[in-house]
Order: structure tokens, then C-alpha cells, then sequence
């Protein structure tokens, strides 16, 4: 048990994270693009006595310190960084500056509370064993960064791996520390129709993909409500139909695409399964061929039990008050899931919504926004569980 005071260093240190999350919010940047953060966040850990790496997976930071109270493992605490083409419509004072992008995810308080725990473990570095890696990823959002992370070997050398996320689905003083699953493995999928075109007065003289594709998306649902175990979890969601040119012409071609998303191997092969042969089948029904691709960008995000007890446990010393959920599931998915498969971690969730003071948007909206009070929260449980694991590692 850690003698450290990380709740009460954490709230004085609010002013300190408030304003690195308000900075980064108005300079939001894209997945790889992220060159302004990045060099903050190295400037920021260099002045900490981090051995700083940049340009890892191009534009992401990895920041290693050892600890003086001896050998231990290594914890590496991954923080993202990428933002998203959005508008922003907050009309916040630290409103987004780049037109068409913002942080609509929490990802500028990632970052935030990031270099707010490199701080803390800097600060009492003669207190802990073993090293830390801090991973500020770029690229979360679909756009493969983590895999190239790893590619580039930020995990050699781990033991644990700590991840963790602002949440508005949840309020201000919620947390949720989960065994095993918490979120979803996501796969997307694109079908292309192919039919013979034709004027739309005389469909008898085509072979309509549009009738073929709307019937895919209708028999696609299917899946779920008749394929899969209804105590099991999936998602099949068609989110893209793309047809035509004109109003009177059948085009000879429809394309859709969308994603799968599960938390069992098993249901996730019955899903693919099922999803191909209904394209396949359900198009040749109406004189068409289809082509089905799937493709897998994420694992689910799996929680070691015992490296989430010591989450837990830290969590109900730090705030007592909380109320903690162990048992939180979401079919979000995320690619941390590739610095865990092989690593044990916990990947937790920080409440941050505040619908008194209409900061409960839900995540990759215009008007996202979060209640700052979840910053301190969110580093003071990071800097705990890591010292934790540091010095005591997990029980057997």
C-alpha cells in the first residue's frame, strides 16, 4: 500500500492539468498529424528527467524512468492523442482553433493527465521500484496506432500495461474497473452488389443491387436476433449504403459497409459467418453477385482480474466515495487491446459527464465536452495503481 497522497497532489495540481487539457483542445490534431502534441508532451517529460523516444509509429512519445527504490517490473501507461474530423459546436472559451477537427473523444485530457502522472512519478521517484513507460500513442481512432506501436517495439520489456478512459456515458465520481472483457473486438465490413442497370421505368429490364442491398441490411439483423446466444453480446450495424447517380437510373451497383462488434471469439466467427453467407445468398436471391470483405482492426480490450483488483484497490482508498463498477462492459472498441493481448493490464473508465452544467454530450459529438473535476480523478488513480504494481505487482 502506496504512502502517498495521490488524491490530494492531484487536486493541486487541477490548475496545472485544466490548463494542458485547454491548450491541447484548441490545437486538436488527426491521427498521425499530432506534431504539435507530441512535442509538448516531449518537452513536458524531458523536463520531468524522462528518457524521451519521438517519432515512434511517426508521431507518437514514449517517456522511461527508473525508479531509486530498486528492481521491480515496468508499467507502461498509454495516454492517446489523436483528435477527430469534427466540427466543433461546444462554444466553449478553449474551443477548438482548427476548423473541421476537435477533440471530441477526451483524448486532450488523456494527454493532460498523462503528463500530470509523469509528473507525480517524477516527483517521487526515490519511492518506487521497478520503471515506467509512458506511451502517448497517436492514431486511436481507427487509424492503426497502436499496431504500429508495437511493431516498433514499445512493449519489450513490460509487465503490466495501465490504460484508461474520460467516460460521459457516466457521471462525475462513477468509475468503472472491470475483470476480463470491457470492450469490444470491432470488425468492419464492406459489400459490393453487382446487378445490371437500367432505366428506372422499365426495372423489369435490370437487376436492381439497391432492392438486393436493402434486403442484405434488413437480413443482416437477423444475425444477432436468431444467430447469437442472447446471453452473449454483439452488435452488427450497417452504416454506409452508397448507390446511384440519378433518379431514373437503376445503377448496376450498390455498396455498403459497416461493423461487427463482439467480445467472444466464438460469436465472432459465427458472426462473420453468418453475415457473409446472408450477403452471398441473399444477393444471388435477387440476380445479383456480391463481393464481402471483413476485416478486424481491434481485439476486445480483455481486463487481467488481477491487475484490475489493484486498480480497484486503489481506487477505494483513494475515493471511498466513489461509486465503482465492476462489471462495466461497452461494445466500443479500442486498439489497446493490442498492447494487452499479450501483456497484463487493466484498461478503466473515469465518469465525466455533468448534465447540471450540460457537459453530457456522448462521445465523437459536435458538442462534447467533459467536467474537469474527472482530471485530477483520472491521474490521481493512474499514479496509485501504477505505484502499486511497481512495488507490490499483483497478488497470486
Amino acid at each position: 500500500m502506496s504512502t502517498i497522497d495521490f488524491r490530494s497532489e492531484a487536486e493541486s495540481l487541477f490548475e496545472y492539468t485544466r490548463d494542458l487539457r485547454r491548450d491541447f483542445h484548441r490545437h486538436p490534431e488527426l491521427g498521425f498529424q499530432e506534431h504539435r502534441s507530441a512535442g509538448i508532451i516531449a518537452k513536458t517529460l524531458r523536463e520531468l528527467g524522462y528518457d524521451v523516444t519521438e517519432g515512434v509509429a511517426k508521431t507518437g512519445v514514449v517517456g522511461f524512468m527508473r525508479g531509486g527504490a530498486g528492481d521491480g517490473p515496468t508499467v507502461l501507461i498509454r495516454a492517446d492523442m489523436d483528435a477527430l474530423p469534427i466540427q466543433e459546436e461546444t462554444g466553449a472559451e478553449y474551443a477548438s482553433e482548427n476548423p473541421g477537427v476537435m477533440h471530441a473523444c477526451g483524448h486532450d485530457g488523456h494527454m493532460a493527465m498523462g503528463l500530470t502522472v509523469a509528473r507525480m512519478l517524477a516527483a517521487h521517484r526515490e519511492e518506487w521500484r521497478g520503471a515506467v513507460k509512458l506511451v502517448f500513442q497517436p492514431a486511436e481512432e481507427g487509424l492503426g496506432g497502436a499496431e504500429s506501436m508495437v511493431k516498433e517495439g514499445v512493449l519489450v520489456g513490460v509487465d503490466y500495461a495501465l490504460a484508461m478512459h474520460l467516460w460521459n456515458e457516466k457521471p462525475l465520481g462513477w468509475l468503472g474497473i472491470t475483470d476480463g472483457p470491457t470492450m469490444a473486438s470491432a470488425d468492419i465490413f464492406s459489400i459490393d452488389l453487382t446487378g445490371r442497370g437500367g432505366h428506372g421505368a422499365a426495372p423489369h429490364l435490370a437487376t436492381d443491387p439497391v432492392l438486393a442491398a436493402s434486403h442484405v441490411v434488413t437480413a443482416l439483423q437477423s444475425v444477432v436476433s436468431r444467430n447469437v446466444d442472447p446471453l452473449e453480446a454483439a452488435v452488427v450495424s450497417v452504416t454506409i449504403f452508397k448507390a446511384g447517380t440519378a433518379f431514373n437510373i437503376i445503377p448496376k451497383q450498390a455498396h455498403l459497409e459497416g461493423t461487427i462488434r463482439t467480445f467472444d471469439p466464438e460469436v465472432t466467427a459465427e458472426v462473420r459467418t453468418r453475415a457473409r453467407r446472408i450477403a452471398l445468398e441473399v444477393a444471388q436471391a435477387f440476380g445479383c453477385v456480391s463481393d464481402v470483405k471483413i476485416e478486424n482492426i481491434s481485439p476486445a480490450v480483455i481486463n487481467d482480474p488481477k491487475v484490475a483488483a489493484v486498480v480497484r484497490s486503489a481506487a477505494a482508498e483513494l475515493f471511498p466515495e466513489a461509486t465503482v463498477a465492476s462489471n462495466h462492459r461497452t461494445m466500443g472498441a479500442e486498439d489497446m487491446a493490442l498492447m494487452m493481448r499479450d501483456i497484463p493490464g487493466c484498461y478503466f473508465f473515469i465518469g465525466s459527464a455533468n448534465p447540471q452544467k450540460g457537459l453530457d454530450a456522448p462521445h465523437h459529438h459536435p458538442k462534447f465536452d467533459f467536467d474537469e473535476r474527472a482530471l485530477p480523478i483520472g491521474a490521481a488513480l493512474m499514479a496509485a495503481s501504477a505505484v502499486r504494481l511497481l512495488n507490490e505487482g499483483v497478488s497470486e
